[in-house]
């Protein structure tokens, strides 16, 4: 059972939502403009609105590189195509 956070205040329009996206790992501000999306709108909705990334498989080295740096992974220089796509993924 999860454990329930403090109270996020009443900027958060739908604390359900925002609370799960707290115990995935999601930071406050991206948890709060979600739930606060999904109530202006629906769930499924807004659910809808990401996808449109392509894959890093897709992705050149140079790419996922220039990727990498906007990120500031360490190590990125000596990195294969493998090896960067992962650190990207679990960045």
């Amino acid at each position: 059972m999860a454990k329930k956070r403090e109270d996020p205040g009443p900027s958060v329009k739908d604390d359900e939502l925002y609370e799960g996206l707290r115990e995935d790992g999601a930071s406050k501000q991206k948890a709060a403009r979600i739930a606060n999306a999904a109530a202006n709108t629906s769930r499924e909705e807004v659910g809808r609105k990401g996808g449109k990334a392509g894959s890093y498989d897709d992705w050149t080295a140079e790419e996922l590189q220039d990727r990498a740096r906007e990120l500031d992974i360490g190590g990125r220089s000596k990195m294969n195509k493998d090896e960067l796509i992962d650190a990207l993924r679990n960045s």
